[in-house]
């Protein structure tokens, strides 16, 4: 298993989220939900300005072994996608936790991240 970044927080789902300190977030997909997936050939990604709420299907990530959805870990509107990731939807396999990223995010509510788990405690899990 490769090293978890500590400065991310992460989602039972296998989602990571970076949050910026300013009201917004990026969102990606766990380098261990990378390797379960395996080659990854597609992302659906939510229209921007689209608002979900915590735990609320956003998507979905396909791979050469199977589809899987993804998951809001917070409730928030779409403020941008990784486009360059829709073209490219490889980038999740080689890079999950940098140009590999899915969404920019602006949350809509506060304090949700007490629910979201940190780098020690997503180790455990997986």
């Amino acid at each position: 298993m490769s090293q978890l970044p500590s400065d991310l927080l992460y989602t039972k789902d296998h989602e990571w989220v970076r949050l910026h300190g300013d009201g917004t977030a990026t969102i990606g997909i766990t380098n261990y939900a990378q390797e379960s997936l395996g080659d990854i050939t597609f992302v659906e990604f939510p229209d921007t300005g689209s608002t979900f709420d915590a735990g609320e299907t956003f998507g979905v990530v396909e791979s050469v072994k199977a589809a899987s959805d993804l998951y809001m870990p917070l409730s928030a509107e779409i403020i941008e996608c990784n486009a360059v990731a829709d073209d490219a939807p490889e980038l999740l396999n080689s890079d999950p936790y940098g140009e590999g990223w899915l969404l920019k995010v602006k949350l809509t509510q506060d304090c949700q991240a007490d629910d979201l788990l940190e780098s020690t405690a997503y180790a455990e899990l997986i």
